[in-house]
């Protein structure tokens, strides 16, 4: 049998690093930026909202988009557009043309996790979906985790403009091997029979119908797994946003201290992506039920952020490290599984108009907790009562999705489109 499957997975994990280097450039680049314009807490906050406003409105442009004109233009476009968008921000004089940068990069970004989780619906066969996911989701936290050394080395050497400039032009070196390399298992040349018929192996013989956003929204599972994404994407913006901000003005950090702190805390997203894919599917092959083997996992995640998140209330700034690290990692299991969930319930032509449903929910709760809200909060009331109100978010998004997917049986659909 032909390995393929796992050589696209790797130009799926280089996009979605290249997606988070990116987006979190401007986080961490913050402390050079203020030195040739004001941006103070409230103006970030309001630079993170067109970000994450254009994200959320992106997700249903991009989820149909790709479902329509398929995973290998779609993702193509997408990259495109991000790309463009980061370079534009060396362009920047003043916080509101930041701000319509923040908003293009907003748009384009959105079309990254839409594609990536078609792309693994249609390379691999659901017993290994999750831990594919996890593992195209790590590349979520080596962005995270490898920007700061990054930024911090080339900062100084071209300024953080040119940081830009060059993370801006990898989408459109991978845009070439991602036009070469992708087609689908019945299309792709390098892939024999064996592994085609082990992509295929618990799929329906019959062709799957495809829907859109109206006819999703008539699904309970559909709800589900967008109240899941409402109540836990918060978190994890809020961190890739502000946990820069909140190491160099709450705890002293600098940038050459944030570069030791922000790379490990990612790097334990990194295995808990990893390890949250990889517990569902060693469940499932254990024999137990697809929806318990996912909520089982999910549970797991979702138990540990309750501890997680008392890392404001720690002196000791290793301590809070790791538990900001714990948060990180539980985040990412949890979502490798809540990813899968899209395309264990519903056929391939609708996984990413879903996906998109789901993330635009995931941007609507991030717009209302984690992006402009805490610029205005923080001056206020500090980061403690921010931080801790995150620690039962995922856990009533667990009730959510098990009150509404119930056992995640594949949904019958019919023949609609919107």
């Amino acid at each position: 049998m032909t390995r393929v499957r796992w050589w696209i997975l790797t130009l799926l994990f280089l996009a979605t690093t290249i997606n988070y280097l990116d987006r979190i450039a401007f986080g961490f680049l913050i402390p050079e930026i203020r030195k040739e314009m004001h941006i103070d807490d409230r103006t970030y906050g309001n630079l993170t909202f067109s970000f994450e406003l254009a994200y959320t409105i992106g997700f249903l442009i991009m989820g149909k988009f790709i479902d329509k004109f398929g995973t290998r233009l779609g993702y193509a476009a997408a990259i495109v557009w991000w790309s463009a968008a980061a370079l534009l921000h060396a362009l920047a004089r003043t916080p509101v043309s930041f701000g319509i940068y923040r908003a293009l990069l907003g748009v384009g970004e959105a079309g990254n996790f839409p594609a990536a989780i078609k792309g693994v619906a249609e390379w691999f066969p659901k017993k290994d979906r999750a831990f594919a996911t996890g593992v195209f989701n790590a590349g979520a936290n080596v962005g995270s985790m490898v920007g700061p050394w990054l930024f911090t080395a080339m900062v100084g050497t071209y300024g953080w403009r040119g940081c830009f400039l060059i993370t801006g032009s990898m989408g459109f070196v991978w845009l070439i091997a991602w036009l070469v390399l992708y087609r689908t298992p019945g299309e792709h040349p390098s892939a024999n029979d064996e592994e085609r018929a082990y992509i295929t192996s618990d799929l329906p013989a019959a062709e799957e119908p495809s829907i859109g956003w109206l006819e999703a929204l008539r699904y309970r599972e559909t709800w589900g797994y967008a109240l899941g994404k409402f109540l836990s994407d918060p978190l994890w913006r809020f961190y890739s946003y502000w946990l820069p901000v909140y190491l160099y003005d709450a705890r002293g950090f600098d940038m050459k201290a944030a570069a030791w702190a922000l790379p490990f805390i990612y790097l334990m997203a990194d295995f808990g992506s990893v390890a949250g894919g990889w517990l569902s599917g060693y469940l499932i092959r254990r024999e137990m039920p697809l929806a318990r083997a996912r909520k089982t996992a999910m549970g797991v995640c979702a138990a540990m952020m309750p501890l997680a998140v008392t890392a404001v209330l720690v002196e000791n700034v290793f301590i809070a490290v790791g538990l900001m690290s714990l948060a990180t990692a539980a985040h990412q299991g949890w979502s490798a599984n809540l990813y899968t969930t899209a395309s264990d319930v519903f056929p391939k032509p609708a996984v990413a108009s879903v996906t998109g449903i789901g993330g635009c929910a995931g941007g609507v709760g991030s717009l209302l907790f984690a992006t402009a809200l805490p610029g205005y909060l923080v001056p206020l009331v500090g980061y403690k009562p921010i931080f801790l109100s995150f620690g039962l978010f995922h856990l009533t998004g667990l009730l959510c999705l098990h009150l509404l997917m119930k056992d995640m049986r594949p949904v019958e659909l019919k023949r609609v489109s919107v």
